[in-house]
């Protein structure tokens, strides 16, 4: 037993050396930036709340940036570069894909839902959440779907998944409804807060995010039923598959041991956000094995 046990590490130490002498030896646009900088460049938001935010010290943090500091430990060991630094890049909805994709950022890491149309710009990693549309009010309101808010007017981030698909519903059930275009999601919510719009709709785990950031958390409430099932992945330049892997390899070691699953409940369990059943696939889909 102690011989096959010795042997078993023996062999998994040998695979892990193979791969990491596989990829020193390989190369594309992203790893040859790295490599040239001895830095990654990592995409972060201000205000996706809990994914990637700006904390009191003004520091990068959030589910997806502890995410991405794991990846560029990834990065570190696999290229061979012990002093590699973290270059911090803040991006929004309007430039995030136009910054990955001209190679100014390595990695955006926060809240992208994966589409079709953005693919045709950029690649995504595996995802590391699933999110749906629904819709932020005050409480008491009586808003309780996209019916309940003919007559009112709702704030919609610019460029988003969700702004196409309320305005493209909107328009399916013939609704009276004046839409407030919003820069991001902290924008979004002084809209709602200061009554220039009756409710804000975003992916619902950022307007728990919000609700729970606010003075009076009670005063908000997280309403409808799901509109949307969202995959969020990390976004990297097209054809950067050494690195892509890389990335997809860092997602799947880290649910194989357990610490996405621990992560998710340091960032989302003081939330009151439990983990879904269909997050939970998600995670035993993407351990993939080395």
């Amino acid at each position: 037993m102690k011989f096959r046990t010795l042997s078993a590490v023996a062999m998994m130490a040998a695979s892990l050396l193979s791969s990491t002498v596989a990829f020193a030896q390989s190369s594309d646009a992203v790893i040859d930036r790295i490599r040239e900088k001895n830095a990654i460049s990592i995409g972060y938001r201000e205000a996706s709340i809990p994914f990637s935010y700006i904390d009191k010290e003004g520091r990068p943090v959030g589910y997806s940036t502890d995410l991405c500091k794991e990846v560029a430990e990834t990065v570190k060991t696999a290229l061979d570069l012990p002093d590699l630094k973290i270059e911090w890049v803040p991006v929004n909805l309007q430039n995030r894909i136009p910054l990955v994709a001209n190679g100014t950022v390595d990695i955006s890491c926060e809240s992208a839902v994966n589409t079709i149309g953005r693919q045709s710009q950029v690649d995504f990693s595996n995802p590391f959440f699933i999110s749906h549309t629904r819709f932020l009010v005050k409480a008491g309101s009586g808003i309780a779907a996209l019916a309940d808010l003919d007559g009112k007017s709702i704030a919609l981030p610019i460029n988003s998944v969700p702004e196409r698909l309320i305005k493209s519903l909107v328009e399916k059930d013939d609704l009276n409804v004046r839409i407030v275009p919003v820069k991001d999601n902290s924008e979004g919510f002084l809209a709602l807060q200061t009554g220039r719009a009756d409710a804000f709709s975003t992916d619902d785990i950022l307007l728990f995010g919000l609700k729970n950031k606010a003075v009076d958390p009670a005063a908000y409430e997280v309403v409808g039923k799901p509109l949307s099932y969202d995959s969020y992945g990390f976004l990297v330049q097209k054809n950067s598959t050494v690195f892509l892997t890389l990335v997809n390899a860092t997602l799947a070691r880290l649910s194989r041991e357990g610490e996405l699953q621990a992560l998710y409940g340091q960032w989302f369990d003081p939330m009151g956000v439990p983990l879904s059943p269909d997050l939970a696939t998600v995670f035993h889909v993407i351990a993939i094995p080395e």
